[in-house]
């Protein structure tokens, strides 16, 4: 699919179940999206939020049956991209390294540190190989629109920090969150990676909202991190995360060209394989992520 001037805008939500119940969505439907990349985490939830269109992905899936690392990130964002999303917000739990953000706070992130170790990273590989840049890993227009529709709602949120990508499934060790702490890490988190990486091959606007659950174990008046803790707190936020969602919507689908931040021409200086040295086979995979390239 491409992104081109004119084109409406869709707009792609990555979460748990709390945040696809909108009051509001109609034309709503489950559809199964194939990937030549395997399965994604469920079907593809897609409605309408007062004529702008909206497609929902379960990152865990529905139940929360995959942990971070088993997720298929690749197929996830393949299926959203097949799915005409033009535009994703990720809304996912985190820890918090600073007292200022309590449990609570949405953070719009707008550095990553990847510390995972087992997942597929990158839809290119051998016979097709790109590099695009992750300099600034989101998409400062989608953080504006989310840190305006915050403020106006009154949401304790925050603009800007690193989020560390952990692998998980275990929460950190205190070494560990104090090490990440002199790192000057804001948040921690087991899923916006290689989620973030993924987004910008394929050439979508992507933007983190990290809901803070916990002190992560770092805090000395605060016990460590457990998931009671985290649901808990998770069925607090959901509330916001909703509100924020159907507040974002309308002034995303204002837009009217291609992503004024490059997000949509990610690829333009990527690819390095020389046409005629390309794997066929891989190129036919690519269709939907780097079909505009290619």
């Amino acid at each position: 699919m491409k992104v081109a001037s004119g084109q409406k805008p869709v707009i792609g939500v990555i979460g748990g179940s709390g945040v696809y119940e909108l009051d509001g969505l109609t034309d709503t439907r489950w559809q199964a999206v194939e990937s030549p990349f395997g399965p994604p985490s469920d079907h593809l939830l897609l409605g309408s939020l007062n004529g702008i269109e909206m497609v929902f992905l379960p990152r865990h899936g529905r139940g929360h049956r995959l942990p971070p690392s088993e997720i298929n990130y690749c197929a996830n964002i393949d299926a959203m991209k097949r799915a005409g999303v033009t535009e994703i917000i990720s809304i996912s739990a985190c820890g918090s390294f600073e007292e200022a953000l309590a449990p609570g706070t949405f953070v719009i992130v707008d550095q990553f540190i990847d510390r995972t170790i087992n997942r597929k990273k990158s839809f290119f590989g051998t016979g097709l190989v790109a590099h695009v840049s992750m300099a600034q890993p989101v998409c400062r227009r989608l953080g504006d629109a989310l840190e305006t529709a915050a403020r106006g709602l009154d949401i304790p949120v925050h603009r800007g920090g690193t989020y560390l990508a952990m692998e998980g499934p275990q929460f950190s060790s205190l070494a560990e969150s104090e090490l990440y702490r002199s790192w000057g890490c804001q948040v921690i988190g087991m899923t916006n990676m290689p989620e973030a990486k993924l987004a910008r091959e394929a050439e979508l606007c992507y933007a983190t909202v990290a809901m803070v659950t916990d002190y992560d174990c770092w805090h000395p008046e605060h016990d460590a991190v457990d998931v009671s803790t985290v649901i808990e707190v998770l069925v607090r936020n959901a509330g916001n995360a909703r509100n924020l969602v159907k507040a974002v919507a309308p002034a995303l689908s204002e837009r009217t060209e291609a992503c004024s931040a490059g997000c949509h021409h990610a690829l333009d200086n990527a690819l390095i394989t020389a046409p005629a040295a390309r794997d066929p086979a891989l190129a036919r995979m690519l269709d939907a992520v780097a079909g505009r390239v290619l």
